[in-house]
Formats: structure tokens, sequence, C-alpha cells
């Protein structure tokens, strides 16, 4: 039973009463004149009062303004609308029906019922302004405030700042938290980004404003035509230096492209000159690139290619080459062979690097005739030159995974010196892939997703959804250059196709974007999730032809560059562009970092030297000093 206020001159709202008629599920009553009988203040009496603000004169007072009635709905206790309940009551609660027609100033009546009167309180409710909340002893005909503090704590949150304050509109903590996620402003959990802000604050904030960026402009962008003339139009973006808007690039149509035949020993022939200096080396890398080497070139060609040996050099000076490096490797290998079982017990690093490296060794292309059999000769060698490059490379020493990179280039090689030399050679290239920090592995995975988002914005949103955007499965791809993807032979054709370091210095980044292209629709139509994703990728292994990936790559290479807008990011990934300098100092939080072919920019010398203290300097006792002086 819906009951008008018991005040003088307080009426339904219009709108509302015809609600309630129309819905014939309530009774209106005529508003009740309060009056003496009913202890409610009437006109001449003010009765108790609760100043919410600066006192005003008392009605009836000669300088006592008349003031507005709030308007609104009290709901009178009456019957209980849920029915019979065992010793059951609950109260009426109180509502308003709009905001009033003016501001409650001043003094605000308060009704009671007996000798002990209740303080009411004041609040506020959003949208509709001061209401009265009533104390325990304000006149509930039935029940009281119990049951009416139980319906509250079903229905309504309690306030975090005063438990006896109940919330109508509670505050949605998740509200925040799903808007982020709706947006997607950060690539992995939201939940680190506290720490991530803290480490580099610089990348995370514009990182997602970059996202929110994105996210108008998608929203915007597809209805044109249906925009509102009153919007003004979007802001030119000046991004700050690192960070570029890669959304709604247009990529032209993919060229067809047609590998060549491989490089045999009359081509090569044409290419070397009187002394037997080669000649038109770029056409002879560029013809490497297009089709690879024949088998029984590999030996001489590898050489070339992986810095051994000069391209501009003689045959002369080859020789003289080979054997200056070949008197410094034995000199390498003696340092570790002269070390006496005794020492090496002493010598933590270098027995763990020999358990190492026997351990991978023992399980490294086992198939391949070249080193299967227990006694197999070549195993030796690739345990010798791994040792030895630990005497190479003190800091680096041996990480697992280096094996399956020696075991190719000495079975092609088959020279223990001249395998060691092309070694190093191929270490030059991808020795950030095996740092303890990972910060190459990390830039490459990167550079790899932004090439993904220009390529395929729909297989990178899909990758997304199932927890697969960081592109993780794709770690081994890069670490080892696709050793365990393909079989032996093609391993081989890849690898001097991309030691020729064409088109860019990047391809093996779009070797994998390759890869993941003629996945796509089995990704996506499938409905994978992220283990199914991971499991998909690792039953690719020896299924993967090297000559379509190496077309389609060459494909996704000329489609990106013939784009005339190409965001500036990706012209550097694929080296049309020098890198630009990163604007930090530590190249790890550089949001372009460099690419991985290529060293990080050594930091300048101090202008002056002289000034810098000496660090070997020892700081005697005071007792040395004086015997040191007695002596002089």
């Amino acid at each position: 039973t819906l009951r008008p206020p018991r005040r003088c001159g307080a009426q339904l709202p219009p709108g509302l009463l015809g609600l309630l008629r129309e819905s014939g599920g309530a009774q209106v009553h005529p508003p009740v004149q309060a009056g003496p009988q009913l202890g409610l203040p009437g006109p001449g009496d003010p009765g108790r009062r609760l100043a919410a603000r600066p006192a005003l004169p008392p009605r009836g007072h000669p300088s006592a303004a008349p003031r507005p009635q709030p308007r609104g709905l009290w709901f009178r206790p009456g019957p209980e609308p849920w029915g019979g309940g065992k010793n059951r009551s609950f109260p009426e609660l109180v509502a308003l029906s709009g905001p009033p027609a003016a501001p409650l100033d001043g003094e605000i009546p308060a009704a009671s019922h007996g000798p002990s009167l209740a303080r009411p309180a004041l609040g506020r409710v959003p949208g509709w302004g001061p209401a009265l909340v009533t104390g325990p002893r304000e006149g509930f005909l039935r029940g009281g405030t119990l049951p009416l503090k139980g319906c509250h704590r079903g229905l309504l949150p309690s306030s975090p700042q005063d438990s006896r304050l109940y919330l109508v509109f509670p505050h949605d903590s998740s509200a925040l938290s799903s808007s982020f996620h709706q947006l997607q402003l950060f690539d992995q959990d939201s939940s680190n980004v506290v720490s991530r802000f803290l480490q580099d604050p610089y990348s995370t904030t514009f990182g997602g404003f970059s996202r929110v960026t994105n996210f108008f402009r998608g929203a915007l962008q597809p209805h044109p035509e249906g925009a509102s003339p009153d919007l003004p139009p979007p802001p030119e973006d000046e991004p700050e230096p690192g960070f570029e808007v890669i959304s709604c690039v247009e990529l032209g149509p993919r060229p067809a492209v047609e590998r060549a035949p491989p490089v045999t020993e009359e081509d090569w022939s044409r290419h070397v000159g009187p002394e037997g200096r080669l000649q038109q080396v770029p056409a002879l890398k560029a013809r490497i690139f297009s089709g690879g080497l024949s088998p029984g070139l590999r030996r001489e060609a590898w050489k070339f290619l992986l810095g051994y040996l000069s391209w501009e050099g003689s045959a002369e000076e080859h020789k003289a080459h080979v054997r200056k490096k070949t008197d410094e490797y034995f000199r390498m290998k003696l340092q570790w062979k002269s070390v006496s079982p005794e020492q090496e017990r002493r010598n933590s690093l270098l027995h763990g690097y020999r358990s190492l490296i026997e351990r991978d060794v023992s399980r490294t292309d086992r198939t391949n005739k070249f080193y299967e059999g227990p006694q197999n000769p070549g195993l030796g060698l690739l345990s010798d030159i791994l040792l030895t490059y630990c005497m190479y490379h003190f800091d680096l020493g041996y990480v697992q995974g280096m094996s399956d990179l020696l075991s190719p280039i000495l079975y092609v090689i088959q020279n223990e010196v001249d395998a060691f030399w092309c070694f190093c050679g191929f270490m030059e290239l991808v020795h950030g892939n095996f740092e303890e920090s990972q910060e190459t592995m990390k830039r490459q995975l990167g550079q790899l997703l932004l090439l993904l988002r220009v390529l395929d914005p729909p297989l990178c949103d899909f990758l997304d959804s199932q927890d697969s955007g960081s592109l993780c499965f794709c770690f081994r791809w890069l670490l080892i250059w696709f050793k365990r993807e393909f079989p032996f032979p093609d391993v081989l054709r890849l690898w001097e196709v991309l030691w020729t370091g064409l088109p860019g210095p990047n391809l093996h980044l779009l070797v994998a974007c390759a890869i993941l292209d003629m996945e796509r629709d089995t990704l996506m139509l499938s409905g994978f999730g992220s283990n199914e994703i991971l499991k998909h990728i690792n039953e690719l292994t020896m299924k993967l032809s090297v000559e379509d990936v190496l077309t389609r790559a060459e494909a996704l290479y000329r489609q990106l560059t013939a784009c005339p807008e190409l965001p500036h990011n990706v012209q550097e990934v694929l080296g049309l562009v020098p890198p630009a300098e990163p604007c930090s100092p530590s190249p790890s939080v550089s949001p372009l970092p460099l690419s991985p072919t290529r060293a990080p920019p050594a930091p300048p010398p101090p202008a002056d030297t002289a000034a810098q203290p000496d660090s070997s300097l020892e700081i005697l006792p005071e007792e040395e000093e004086e015997e040191e002086g007695a002596n002089s």
C-alpha cells in the first residue's frame, strides 16, 4: 500500500501517480493532513527540528519566509505485502520519487511518536538530494529497526566508511578492472601492472595510452558516415619517441615469389677472379638467398658466409689466416686439456661446463649417421669444440642449445679447427639468445609480435583471446633458428639463406610469421585454447617444407615493403631504416630495441679519465704504512 507523506500539502508527483494507476498494483490514498492527534508538527508547532545548515527563523516568525516542501513518496507502515511469516514484520521502506523542488535548507521537522525521541540523521543520495533517515523510535507501527536493518543487509551494501550507513547506489569496484579488461590496455595479465609501472613507468604509461587511442579509433572509423557533424575532428597524433600507432595499416596484395635453383660449383667458379678473389659478391649472395647452395659447395661457401674467410681476400691470404687461426685454436684447447682431474674437482665452473656438454652432446642428432653409435668420433669433436669455446668466450661459456647449432656446422665442414671458427661466427649472430638476462629473446618476441600485428591483426586478436599473445610458443624457433622444426637437410638450406643477411637482418622473424600464416586457419577455425595451440605448434616438428616457408617469408617481406604507410618501427625491424638510438641508457627498457644481429652502441668514454680514481689501489693499515715510511 503506497501512501503519500503525512505532511501538509504534499502530493504524489504526476508521473509516479500515473505510473501507479496504470500498473494497478498499488492503492493510492489521499494525503492526510498533519495534526496534533498524530503527533506530527502542524503549521504553528515547530516541534523538534534538525539543523542541517545555519538555523532559519522558526515558522510563524515575522522574518520567516515561506519554505518549499520536498516532493517525495514516504511509505507508511502498513500491511505486510510479503504475506505471512513466523513472527516476521517488515517495515515499509522510505524512498524518494524524484529530486526535491528546492534544496532542503534550514531546519527539517522530524516526526516523533512518544516522549523518547530518536535522533534523525540527514543523508544525501546521488541524484535525489538530502534525505531524512529516522532512528529507532520513529513510529514504526509494525516491527522496528531490526527488521529494517535485516532488509537492508540483504538488499543494500554497507558503507565502508560507516557501517551504520547503507549505500543505495554502491560503487562497483569491479567496473574499473572490467574496463581495463575490455580495453585490453596491457599485453599481459594486469595483475603485475604496478610492478611494471615501477620498473619502467615511461613505457608502461604510454603503451597504455596508445592502446586507448587504438580502441577509440577502431570504434569510430567503421562508421564514418554515421558520425555526428558536431564531433570535432580527431587530433593529429604526435606520439612520444619510441611509440607509434600501428592500426589500420592497409597492405597491398601479396606478390608471388618463385625460388631459384641452388648455386652449383660452376656458378661459384664464375665469381672467382684472379688470385682466388671472389668477384660480384652482392650478386653471389643474392643467388644464395634465392636458391641456397648445392651440398658439394657448402664446405667452402659456409666459411665465407660465417665470416671465417674474407670475401675480399685472396687464396694466399686465406691460407695464412687459416694457419694463424689453427695455432690460436690449439692454444685455447690446451688450456682446458692441461687441467688435471684434481684441479678440475676444485674448479666448479669448468666441471659444470664439462658435465653439461657431455649430457647434451650424448643426445644431439644421434639419428644422423655422422653422430650415431656409442663410440662415434664426431661426439668427441663436438665436446672438444664446445669446451674450447668456453675458453674463447669466458663470459658466456656453454649454454644448453649450443650443441644444436654446432652439429650441422661440424657435419658440413668436417674439420675441427674450421668448424670451431665457423661456429664462433654463428655465435656472433645469436650469442644474445643465450644470455642469462634473456633481453635479446624478449626483444625478438616483441619484434615478431609487431610484424604479426601488421600482417594479420585477426590472428593476433585470436592469440590474445587465448592467452597466447606473448608468442612464447615461438621461443624455441628463435633460440636455435628452427633447428628442431625442419629435417636436417632443410636446416642446412634454411641457415645458409639466413646467413646471407638478405633481404634484411631479421629474416628469421619473417620465417616465423610465414609458419604462423600457414597455420592460421587451423589455429583459428579449430577453436584451440592456449594448451592446444602449444601442442599444435610442437607437433609441426619435421612436418614443414623449408622451400614453402622461405617462399612465403619472402612474399611477406615484399608485401610489407610495398606498403607506403609502413610504420617506422616496422621499417626498423625489416632493416629499411637505421634503428633509432634508445632514449634510456638501458637497452632492455627501450620500447623499440635494436635488432638481435646488431650490438648496442658502446657508451662514450669519459671526458677526463685522469681524474677517475684507481680501483686497484689498496688501503693499507696504519701499522703497515708506518713500517713502509721507516723503510723508506
